[in-house]
């Protein structure tokens, strides 16, 4: 059986983990949108990217704050959806987990888009290009564990809706961030070069959860809730 929660309250949850979206995908296009142009080895390191201003930076950092907190919210509230307490405790504990690498690969990120700026806007772009590639290719080891550790939670989702152990059929399994997130990069690939493609795809996980989090909202009959 399903924990208890009220409908109200397990709606108002989903809604803060769309809040979630919002702000961490607001924060994405801040930090990357702009002329698509590069010229280094990284292609995030683009000639926008050199023009954005500090603030802007700063905004997009302090944006990712709330954004985990409201992704919290939201992803801890899936919970409710999974039938066994055990396997309730299991998400959880992987979601809690999977939090973890958010604020540091957009800290991460951000360092090295500010560091790049700055040293273009005083005309160093020598040093810029070789200590920003330095910098992410001393540390790129963090994005491959972060994302993995990321993602726990929600391979954990999909084999508990394939096994049947939600409240759902086994086709809500394809309402997953994972999957969604690979549809959307597919349709980049379809998109022009543009300042908006390279936004939307540095925003591709927060675009993908919130359209999780919507589909959720939308197929939350109250008679599941107990």
């Amino acid at each position: 059986m399903a924990s208890k929660v009220s409908y109200k309250k397990l709606v108002l949850l989903l809604l803060c983990g769309i809040a979630g979206c919002i702000f961490m995908g607001g924060s994405d296009y801040l930090m990357i949108y702009g002329n698509t142009a590069f010229e280094g080895e990284l292609a995030w390191l683009t000639l926008g990217a050199a023009e954005i201003p500090a603030g802007r930076n700063a905004l997009a950092l302090a944006m990712a704050f709330p954004a985990v907190i409201f992704y919290a919210l939201g992803l801890l509230a899936v919970r409710f959806f999974i039938n066994e307490e055990k396997d309730r405790k299991n998400y959880s504990v992987l979601t809690v987990i999977g939090m973890t690498p958010w604020l540091c690969l957009h800290l991460f990120y951000i360092m090295i888009l500010f560091a790049f700026g700055f040293l273009m806007q005083r005309g160093d772009s020598e040093t810029a290009y070789i200590l920003c590639e330095a910098m992410f290719g001393q540390f790129s080891w963090l994005v491959m564990a972060g994302e993995i550790i990321m993602l726990l939670p929600f391979i954990y989702l999909i084999v508990l809706m394939l096994k049947h152990r939600t409240v759902f059929k086994k086709a809500m399994a394809l309402n997953n961030p994972i999957l969604i997130f690979v549809i959307l990069k597919i349709l980049t690939m379809l998109m022009p070069d543009a300042p908006f493609r390279l936004a939307f795809t540095n925003g591709l996980m927060s675009e993908a959860m919130l359209i999780w989090f919507i589909v959720f909202c939308y197929s939350l009959p109250e008679k599941i809730i107990f």
